[in-house]
């Protein structure tokens, strides 16, 4: 109850400090004006061999603001939320924007698609800041990770992060609004060795309620084995096959989506999905919703980083490109409605087809399970995809061999038209939520 008492307190007070920009804004004679302020206070402890490394506290906060002189955009920011300091701010950015060039097309959002009463998600769950429970809980992983087996001969560390913050946003429209949140992980790395070769993995639990979290012995267990999976891995000839993206990497891959269909790229002209919104561009089957406000999740928010409402979104309907995402400038620059995307996606949900990996694998039969993606040649711009990877060589829906040294290739158009399924094995640390994924074949360049 102190907790939050104290966050509410806090949430106030800077409440305030964003309404004292605001109305130095518009006393100085700026047309429009908008402020944000993030806070976070937070606790973070690593270890490495069973030592502890660091124990770090953060005590982080600034205040941002934006002022529109006609069409002209000026910006400042300042950490310190004394009266001189805001004052100070504000003048600062409205001398910025005397100095800039126009644009037709900066401003607020509209005033009729601000958020209204907000909802409560459920966001706000603090932890225990003392060092010494995180340090416990650091150790702990690491240490269950290092007596996992003889072949786990060296560790990166383990780390206990936890975070509770707030967010406050304002504009000249009226609106003032913010909420509180907190974040929590542990993570850890292991080196393992076989036969003179090293390999490499990690796992990681984060939830916004540290109740939530995996236990730490099973965190380091995990980490064990997915090294494990990896020694004794071989190289195989170049080819074209079907492979499996992993639950890990799945958001990633559908997340270039959000690149290809994000305002920016589109007024740019610099997207494979430029016009293509109606289109079918994935197989028939596929849905993907995106829901701002399921309680608790971690891509959760009431509203974007303009004040915008969020609300309930189909991306891809029955395979159709059923909408862009358009923040207020990039609406302008379109002649198109914002969505509620400032700042970046909420939970995206994306159906499945098959109940686990083990179904997917065995309706791939051959081929490859990729677990692990390195480097980025991903060009929004043609769609060209290609990436270095590793996994696991798969035959007759069984996992064979450990596989490395790797790039995987193909265009977007044809990967995201040509998925075969989709399993129900979902990631619930991200914010895309979606299972493994079949692709119906891909180059792979090996040996």
């Amino acid at each position: 109850m102190a907790n939050d008492n104290n966050i509410l307190n806090e949430l106030e007070r800077v409440k305030e400090s964003v309404a004292k920009a605001l109305e130095s804004a518009k006393r100085r004679g700026a047309t429009s004006a908008e402020v944000s302020m993030s806070k976070q206070t937070g606790l973070c402890v690593s270890t490495r061999l069973r030592e502890v490394e660091t124990v770090e506290f953060n005590h982080d906060g600034a205040l941002g603001i934006s002022v529109y002189c006609g069409s002209r955009k000026g910006s400042s920011s300042t950490s310190d939320l004394s009266e001189e300091a805001i004052e100070s701010a504000v003048c600062a950015a409205i001398s910025i924007a005397k100095h800039t060039s126009e644009d037709p097309y900066n401003g607020l959002a509209d005033a009729q698609l601000m958020v209204k009463n907000p909802p409560d998600l459920d966001l706000f769950h603090p932890g225990s800041l003392e060092p010494q429970f995180a340090i416990e809980q650091a150790l702990a992983a690491e240490d269950a990770a290092l007596s996992f087996s003889d072949e786990i001969t060296n560790s990166d560390g383990a780390s206990y992060n936890s975070h509770q913050g707030l967010r406050v946003y304002g504009n000249s429209h009226g609106l003032l609004e913010g909420y509180p949140s907190t974040r929590h992980s542990l993570s850890c790395v292991t080196i393992g060795e076989r036969n003179g070769e090293m390999e490499r993995d990690y796992e990681y639990t984060v939830s916004r309620y540290v109740d939530r979290l995996e236990h730490a012995k099973t965190v380091g267990e995990k980490a064990a084995q997915n090294t494990i999976a990896r020694l004794g891995a071989q190289k195989i000839n170049t080819m074209t096959t079907p492979v499996i993206i992993c639950a890990q990497l799945a958001p990633g891959f559908i997340g270039h989506l959000v690149s290809a269909i994000g305002g920016g790229s589109l007024y740019r002209k610099a997207s494979f999905l430029l016009d293509r919104k109606g289109e079918q561009i994935f197989p028939a089957w596929m849905n993907i919703e995106e829901k701002p406000h399921l309680p608790g999740y971690l891509a959760s928010t009431p509203f974007d980083h303009e004040g915008l409402s969020t609300k309930d979104l189909t991306i891809i309907d029955n395979g159709v490109l059923a909408t862009y995402l358009i923040t207020s400038y990039s609406g302008r620059k379109l002649d198109m409605t914002p969505t509620g995307h400032a700042g970046g996606t909420h939970t995206w949900l994306v159906n499945h087809t098959v109940d686990d990996q083990a179904q997917l694998l065995k309706k791939m039969g051959t081929g490859l399970l990729v677990t692990d993606l390195m480097g980025s040649s991903v060009n929004i711009i043609t769609g060209d995809y290609s990436r270095g990877a590793a996994g696991f060589w798969v035959e007759n829906g069984v996992i064979q061999y450990p596989v490395h040294e790797i790039t995987i290739a193909g265009n977007l158009n044809d990967l995201y038209k040509n998925i075969v399924a989709i399993a129900g094995d979902v990631d619930q640390r991200m914010s895309t939520l979606c299972g493994s994924i079949l692709l119906e074949e891909m180059k792979v360049a090996g040996s």
